[in-house]
């Protein structure tokens, strides 16, 4: 990874959106939720007195509009606060 986030900052990988219900029904682009799950691709080193409990690996849930959306290598990513993180799946 060419970024490094400071202090309790995380960057995450957005999964893709779900392109078909459980029933079996395809939905279209433009009825599509942006996606609230991801992978951590690099942590920050954390805060004096909040330790970085959030590790590269950890597939997180975060809000629906958490973080700043930005592009590397055609790649999207969204940099967050570890506080953002609502859970680790």
């Amino acid at each position: 990874m060419k970024i490094k986030p400071l202090a309790d900052r995380v960057v995450v990988q957005p999964q893709e959106a779900e392109t078909k219900t459980a029933s079996g029904l395809y939905i279209p682009d433009t009825a599509k939720e942006k996606p609230q799950r991801g992978k951590i691709v690099a942590v920050g080193s954390g805060k004096k007195d909040e330790p970085m409990e959030l590790k590269e690996g950890d597939m997180v849930l975060y809000g629906k509009y958490a973080g700043t959306e930005i592009n590397i290598d055609g790649e999207e990513y969204l940099i967050m606060r570890q506080s953002d993180v609502l859970a680790i799946i």
